[in-house]
């Protein structure tokens, strides 16, 4: 039986002497660099489904707004190509290809919108400084500062 409190007595006292008591004090980062990104949408007037002429517009500006938003997601996220082909006896009988982009934008900023010809365009900025902030709001990223052990 002091043989059984021996090795307990012992492992408690090894087990007390492997557990490092730390506070970890954390600090954020920001990156060396922003870039900027701009992207352009583009609606067509004319094939606005509808029959008042300011009711296009405004429809087109919508579908370029949206188009622009697109291209902002393409450049920070990539899009995803899916591509199939069927060949038969030697011959390619069935080709297609499909493309979707998917991901948030946050803190996109509109810098030009405005009909050109039969057109409508949507130009739109994207500071990767104000991401940064934006994400910090919500997710602050740390880096180590200083570790105290006890």
């Amino acid at each position: 039986m002091n043989k059984i409190i021996m090795v307990l007595a012992a492992l408690v006292l090894a087990s007390g002497c492997a557990t490092n008591d730390k506070y970890v004090q954390w600090e954020t980062e920001a990156p060396n660099h922003f870039p900027k990104i701009t992207a352009v949408g583009y609606a067509p007037l004319a094939t606005q489904p509808s029959d008042s002429e300011s009711h296009k517009v405004l429809m087109a500006m919508q579908a370029s707004k949206i188009a622009a938003y697109r291209e902002l997601a393409e450049q920070v996220y990539g899009q995803k190509i899916d591509a199939n082909s069927s060949v038969s006896e030697w011959m390619l009988t069935n080709d297609s290809v499909r493309s979707s982009v998917s991901g948030i934008i946050k803190g996109a900023k509109v810098v030009k919108t405005y009909p050109t010809g039969d057109y409508y365009v949507t130009e739109l900025e994207l500071d990767f400084e104000h991401v940064w902030h934006l994400y910090e709001q919500q997710n602050r990223s740390k880096r180590i500062k200083e570790v105290t052990y006890f």
